[in-house]
């Protein structure tokens, strides 16, 4: 169970998921839970997703930091226009191929993640034994309508560098959030972790014994 002594672990390298969780007040330790996130041929986005989300969970059992953890969180997100899955660009110019595609256009982001009970929860799996099975896991889906973007745009933002290590090209948090026109659904979703799914999953499996943790304080 989370608490003081036994923080949550986020095993993710991204700064965006660690700033939702540090907002909420959650006790936290960060480690990022390294795995082979490529796809495979043929391999649709819920297929992927479900994969990948379980290899991070595997993987984030077996790190040091998960020892005297309350809970162990993992999550990946993935952009998806039509058919296709939108990643992380290569670069410059294919941030600007991906942002084309998706100017004027309505696609979605998916979230997955799943979560686990920590060494001392009685219903965790062997993590030495690499254990991947998930007390909770889900899908979250926001649908994100961009504006129609001039050339100079498209270019200028890429330019900007900020969209090159997330899926889509863009940041809906950052200087990506003028190319969106509207959306339905979880915006910390589209930033990279449904809070709301996350804190609501986390009370039912009985991983977080009360919400928020610490009392509010007036100004």
């Amino acid at each position: 169970m989370i608490d003081d002594s036994h923080p949550l672990l986020l095993g993710s390298g991204s700064p965006r998921r660690r700033e939702i969780l540090t907002t909420l007040g959650l006790p936290l330790r960060v480690a990022a839970a390294e795995v082979d996130e490529a796809g495979r041929a043929g391999e649709g986005a819920a297929a992927y997703l479900e994969r990948v989300t379980l290899a991070k969970l595997a993987a984030a059992r077996r790190l040091q930091q998960a020892a005297g953890a309350g809970a162990i969180l993992v999550a990946d997100t993935s952009v998806i226009l039509g058919d296709s899955i939108l990643g992380k660009p290569r670069d410059e110019a294919d941030a600007r191929a991906m942002l084309r595609a998706l100017s004027g256009r309505e696609h979605q982001v998916w979230t997955r993640f799943a979560i686990a009970g920590g060494g001392q929860h009685p219903l965790a799996p062997d993590a030495a034994a690499g254990g991947a099975d998930a007390l909770h896991a889900e899908t979250v889906t926001t649908r994100v309508r961009f504006r129609e973007l001039g050339e100079d745009e498209v270019a200028s933002y890429a330019a900007t560098g900020e969209g090159l290590d997330k899926a889509g090209a863009y940041a809906i948090q950052g200087i990506g959030a003028f190319a969106v026109a509207r959306i339905d659904g979880s915006y910390s979703n589209v930033v990279g972790l449904p809070a709301c799914e996350v804190i609501a999953a986390l009370r039912a499996t009985g991983l977080l014994a009360r919400f928020p943790l610490s009392p509010a304080r007036s100004s």
